[in-house]
């Protein structure tokens, strides 16, 4: 019988090649993030004997910035979920990394907030029953944790240990079913979150558990409502207080969650055109909560000077000042850095003729121009000294204090033009003459002191 050749071997080998080749970037990627995994995987598992602050910053320190979501998703949310095979010092951690991944800002705005809650949900349901029939139930430490992390209270656990954590008897009136949250807490613009989360938690419960009374069970679960968003099915905690969320109030929820994520994103990057149209009209709403800090205001105006100055406005002219104290954000104005983007947000704070709330004072103009402006200009020179004395010992060796003096000097001849400031009043502009004079090799100082100098004589 007549027998064929096989292919040349050098045929298979050119073919396979460049599959080959292709492949290999792939393959180190995946083994970056294998090897990420594991090291996550490895915390979970030995880092039970330190405070709970130490492992949640490991884990911050193991994965970058942009891969903790989707690792907290695939990693942590499992190990939260009631039904897994996991130690309680390690669900323990993993609620409090979950937490501290989102602190300073408050846990009602916490992506992971309703994976949390729907973990107390449980916990306190199983807790509770076993007290009810005279037992102590050995999860009653990790409800008392998620208890406080859903309080807000968070960081009062991080110096302990989980296996500490996890074994320390609670007194009586810290029982599971003492522990109740209080329904203004959660009853807010952050109850409707991303559907994701629920994934991992298909049982649907009342908040108080079940247990707590001798009504019908039955007729507590038709109180309980699914919602769906993109045929994605998902569980909402039922409250009896709380009428039905319509149509209109939930793509109200969903663009205000949607708002949140990009201002803090802000912090980090310049937001684009689209997103910052997203967030424009939101910004009102977003001031009147508790959600902002004074500490993200430095960032916002560095990388979003158009956001930051609506979003000022906004903590400025808040109704409510016991809510959301202005004078914090105040505070930190005087001691921006003298950039083109502080002396943006400047020049729009000073011509804002919007009402605010701020007793003896009318407008938000009227209010920067004098509580912030004379504070501001006398650190910007501070500013500007210490970085001269720098370049003149070598430490810099950038162009910050040449373009710092031409930018304040720019600045302050604005406001002279637009007659906010009186370059005739010692108590406005002394101290810019004097600074201006000093500085007179350059143009625009030189400029700004001719005409200050001229409206004197």
């Amino acid at each position: 019988m007549q027998s064929f050749p096989s292919p040349p071997a050098t045929t298979t080998t050119t073919s396979t090649t460049p599959s080959t080749k292709a492949a290999t970037p792939q393959s180190q990627q995946l083994s970056s993030g294998d090897s990420i995994r594991a090291s996550v995987g490895h915390l979970l598992v030995r880092a039970f004997s330190l405070p709970c602050s130490t492992g949640a910053m490991a884990f911050a320190q193991l994965v970058q910035p942009s891969s903790r979501f989707q690792l907290a998703l695939d990693a942590l949310l499992p190990i939260l979920d009631s039904n897994a095979s996991a130690e309680l010092a390690q669900r323990i951690l993993v609620s409090f990394i979950l937490y501290s991944l989102y602190v300073p800002h408050p846990v009602t705005i916490n992506p992971f907030k309703s994976a949390l809650l729907v973990a107390y949900i449980k916990e306190r349901e199983k807790a509770v029953s076993i007290a009810n029939e005279g037992g102590v139930s050995p999860n009653e430490q990790f409800v008392w944790v998620l208890w406080k992390i859903l309080k807000g209270d968070g960081n009062d656990i991080g110096p302990y240990s989980p296996s500490t954590l996890s074994r320390c008897p609670l007194p009586p009136k810290l029982r599971a079913i003492n522990l109740v949250l209080d329904d203004d807490l959660y009853n807010s613009i952050s109850d409707l979150d991303d559907s994701t989360y629920y994934s991992y938690f298909q049982d649907k419960r009342r908040r108080s558990a079940s247990s707590d009374t001798n009504e019908s069970v039955t007729s507590n679960r038709n109180n309980i409502n699914d919602v769906r968003f993109n045929n994605v099915a998902r569980m909402t905690p039922d409250f009896q207080s709380r009428s039905p969320v319509n149509f209109e109030e939930d793509r109200k929820n969903e663009r205000l969650i949607q708002a949140m994520k990009l201002l803090l994103a802000a912090r980090d990057r310049v937001l684009s055109l689209s997103e910052q149209r997203i967030l424009a009209p939101i910004i009102p709403d977003l001031a009147s909560t508790n959600i902002i800090t004074s500490i993200d205001l430095n960032p916002i105006i560095a990388n979003n000077p158009t956001i930051a100055h609506p979003l000022l406005v906004g903590l400025l002219t808040n109704t409510n000042p016991d809510h959301n104290d202005p004078r914090p954000f105040l505070d930190i104005l005087p001691f921006l850095p003298p950039t083109l983007a502080t002396f943006d947000l400047y020049g729009r704070l000073l011509r804002d003729q919007t009402r605010v709330t701020v007793q003896g004072y009318s407008t938000v103009a009227d209010l920067v121009l004098m509580e912030v402006l004379g504070r501001f200009v006398h650190e910007c020179i501070n500013w500007l000294e210490r970085a001269e004395k720098d370049e003149k010992e070598g430490n810099i060796s950038d162009d910050r204090f040449r373009k710092g003096v031409q930018h304040l000097c720019r600045f302050y001849h604005s406001l002279i033009k637009l007659s906010i400031v009186d370059p005739s009043s010692d108590a406005d502009s002394t101290e810019m003459a004097h600074f201006s004079l000093r500085q007179a090799r350059f143009e625009e100082a030189n400029a700004l002191y001719r005409v200050i100098a001229t409206s004197r004589f």
